[in-house]
C-alpha cells in the first residue's frame, strides 16, 4: 500500500527550511544485495534514520513481472529497519524508485540520499530535495488534463518541501504514478466514465501525462489541450523522469534542486540529450551542475566528482538516428526499450567513465522525441 497522501502533504507544508543532502552511489552485487548501504551506515557517513530516498537500477527485465525491483526494495528497507530507530510503517513511506533492466553495460546500483542538519554559506547553492503526493488520480484521469493538473499540484507541494520558490532551481523530478489495470478500467466504467487507452498502453501514457504535469508546474509549458496529450511531442519537460506501477493511486514525487545556504557538498544540474548519441548533452548537464569542463571533455576530466547521471530515453518514432535507418521499432525479438536503454547506457558510461548509470525508458513528454532529459549530481570542492 502507498503512504497516506495527507501525511506527506502535511510534511511538505510543515517544513520551513531545507536540510542538507548527502549522496552516495553503491553497487548492487547480487539480486537482493544491500550490503553497500549497511557499510556506509556502519562507517558513520550517515545514519539509517537520515536516509530519505533511494533511486536504483536492478538487473531484471524491466517489465511488469520484474521481481528484482521487489527484492531490492525489500533488502534496502530491511537494512534501514535493522540499523535505525524508525518502525516498519515509517520506513515503508521512504520513496524508493527502482528501475528494472540493466541492458548492455549498465551496472546494477543504487543512489542513496540522506538528509542532515548541516548548513552552509548563504551565497553557496547546494542540493536540496522535497517529496509529496498528488491528489488521487482516477483511472479516467490518466492521459487527460485532470491528471496533468493533479501532478502539477503535487510538484508544487514537493517544491515547498524542498524550500524552493523559483522553478528554475528545480533540476530533477522523479515520479511514480498509477497505470491502468482491468480492475480499474471496470471501476471507471461502473461509475459512468471511459478511459483514455487500454491496459498495455497505459504505462507510457501515464508517464507522458505526468511529464506534462511536471512541465506545467515548473513553467516549462502552458497547460496543454486535451488533444495534445501523448500526441504533440514538442511539449516536454527537461527535468522529468517518470515511471508508473499498479501499487499507487496518486503521483509519488521526489524533487531535487539547488538552494542557497542549504549546506552539503553536492549540486545538481540538467540538460537534454537530443538523441541517443548526444554525449554533449551529458556533459552539458554536468556543466550545469557546476563543474568546469574543457570544450571537448573526456571522462578523465571529471576527476571522480560526478556521483551519478540519471536519464530517460526511447527509440525515435521516425525510425531514424542522424539520418540513418534504425530497426529498434521493427525488432520482434527484442523490445525497442531494451535496444534504446542499452545504447544510451553505453554512451553515458563512456561519457563519465562508469557503467553504473541510471537509464530509464518510456520517455514520452520527457525530453525531445528520440532523446531525453539527463540529470547530473556532482560533488563540489
Amino acid at each position: 500500500m502507498p503512504p497516506a497522501r495527507g501525511a506527506l502533504q502535511r510534511a511538505a507544508l510543515k517544513q520551513e527550511s531545507p536540510l542538507a543532502v548527502d549522496v552516495v552511489k553503491i553497487e548492487i552485487k547480487s539480486v537482493a544485495d544491500a550490503s553497500g548501504l549497511a557499510e556506509f551506515i556502519a562507517s558513520g557517513r550517515f545514519s539509517a534514520d537520515q536516509v530519505v530516498a533511494v533511486i536504483g537500477k536492478t538487473e531484471g527485465n524491466g517489465g511488469v513481472n520484474d521481481f528484482t525491483r521487489i527484492l531490492s526494495d525489500q533488502a534496502f528497507r530491511k537494512v534501514l529497519l535493522d540499523h535505525g530507530t524508525r518502525d516498519a510503517a515509517a520506513i515503508k513511506k521512504i520513496p524508493m524508485v527502482w528501475s528494472g533492466g540493466c541492458d548492455g553495460v549498465i551496472t546494477p546500483h543504487a543512489t542513496i540520499f540522506a538528509r542532515n542538519a548541516e548548513t552552509g554559506p548563504a551565497r553557496e547553492t547546494r542540493l536540496v530535495m522535497g517529496t509529496a503526493l498528488s491528489p488521487q488520480i482516477m483511472p479516467e484521469d490518466i492521459g487527460r488534463p485532470a491528471m496533468v493538473e493533479k501532478v502539477a499540484e503535487g510538484v508544487r507541494l514537493a517544491m515547498k518541501d524542498a524550500g524552493i520558490t523559483d522553478p528554475r532551481d528545480v533540476h530533477y523530478v522523479q515520479t511514480k504514478t498509477p497505470l491502468l489495470t482491468i480492475e480499474t478500467i471496470q471501476d471507471a466504467h461502473a461509475r459512468g466514465h471511459d478511459v483514455f487507452c487500454e491496459v498495455h498502453d497505459s504505462m507510457g501514457v501515464s508517464n507522458g501525462t505526468t511529464g506534462l504535469g511536471i512541465a506545467v508546474a515548473l513553467g516549462e509549458i502552458s497547460m496543454p489541450r486535451a488533444e495534445e496529450i501523448c500526441k504533440n511531442l514538442d511539449l516536454y519537460s527537461a527535468v522529468a523522469s517518470c515511471s508508473s506501477g499498479v501499487e499507487l493511486d496518486c503521483a509519488q514525487i521526489v524533487l531535487f534542486g539547488n538552494k542557497a545556504g542549504a549546506g552539503g557538498r553536492y549540486r545538481i544540474g540538467h540538460a537534454v540529450m537530443k538523441d541517443a548519441l548526444d554525449m554533449d548533452g551529458i556533459y552539458d548537464a554536468i556543466r550545469n551542475a557546476g563543474l568546469d569542463l574543457p570544450e571537448r571533455p573526456r571522462a578523465s576530466d571529471l576527476k571522480g566528482r560526478v556521483v551519478n547521471c540519471f536519464m530517460k530515453c526511447e527509440a525515435d518514432r521516425t525510425g531514424k538516428l542522424r539520418g540513418r535507418r534504425q530497426i529498434m521499432l521493427d525488432d520482434s525479438d527484442v523490445h525497442h526499450h531494451r535496444h534504446s536503454k542499452g545504447a544510451v547506457g553505453g554512451v553515458a558510461a563512456a561519457a563519465i567513465g562508469d557503467p553504473a548509470v541510471f537509464v530509464s525508458v518510456d520517455a514520452m513528454h520527457q525530453g525531445p522525441q528520440g532523446g531525453g532529459p539527463v540529470i547530473a549530481i556532482v560533488e563540489m570542492n
